[in-house]
């Protein structure tokens, strides 16, 4: 192995993560989600109604909003205020997909979870830490739900989480951090279920292209390292 990992991590292993659930107490449910340096904050709120495409339909929705602190970065950069950057409007898209993908939303009624994503600190995998971290808060929240009888059923079908991995000089890494994330030839966002079906895959060829047999590699990775991350999502709900 040419690559050395800057902090000795093996190539098949993961940051350490965890998650903080109840991080702030005002929204339904909050999940400080942390995967080596990266720090974010999942909040959950829900409202009546939904988008004007599912009025009268009876069924609920699921949206997410992603921003970057200022300092989340060094240096730092500039707040987005009225116009969202190309960049972080495919980063909350993703996120809803993702998690309207745990949902039986007929099951909520003409209700719209919201999901806050905030990068306190970024150190890469910020988009993977944002979603796996949130199923951890959407579930809180439906379990809040419904104890206090507000829906008769839980909506969850399936956990959601997400990894990164990626190629650097030819080899295959699972949770890139900054510097790997600069320095990889290929790198690929992985969303699976609890099922390890996948709910979607990005990936590029950044400075050279991949074969087959690398792209199975990169796959076989993101898939144990979201068999790690599924368990310790449930630890983490488990112990609640």
């Amino acid at each position: 192995m040419s690559w050395q990992r800057p902090d000795g991590r093996l190539p098949n292993q993961l940051r350490p993560h965890c998650f903080q659930q109840d991080f702030t107490s005002l929204p339904l449910s909050s999940v400080l989600s942390i995967s080596g340096n990266t720090k974010v904050l999942c909040t959950i709120s829900i409202e009546p109604g939904v988008p004007k495409f599912l009025v009268g339909s009876g069924t609920g929705w699921l949206t997410a909003e992603y921003r970057m602190l200022p300092n989340a970065t060094v240096p730092r950069q500039p707040r987005e205020l009225m116009k969202l950057s190309g960049r972080t409007q495919e980063i909350q898209r993703l996120i809803g997909r993702s998690l309207r993908a745990a949902l039986d939303l007929t099951l909520i009624g003409e209700r719209t979870i919201n999901i806050d994503t905030d990068v306190l600190q970024a150190d890469a995998g910020t988009r993977t830490a944002a979603i796996t971290g949130s199923y951890v808060a959407l579930a809180s929240a439906i379990e809040k739900l419904v104890t206090r009888g507000e829906i008769e059923k839980s909506p969850l079908i399936t956990a959601i989480a997400a990894v990164s991995v990626g190629l650097i000089e030819g080899e295959a890494f699972l949770d890139l951090n900054y510097t790997e994330d600069v320095k990889a030839d290929v790198d690929f966002n992985v969303i699976m279920n609890s099922n390890l079906e996948l709910i979607e895959v990005q990936g590029t060829a950044e400075s050279r292209s991949f074969n087959r047999y690398q792209l199975n590699l990169m796959l076989d990775l993101a898939e144990q390292g979201i068999k790690e991350l599924l368990s310790a999502q449930n630890r983490a709900l488990l112990s609640s």
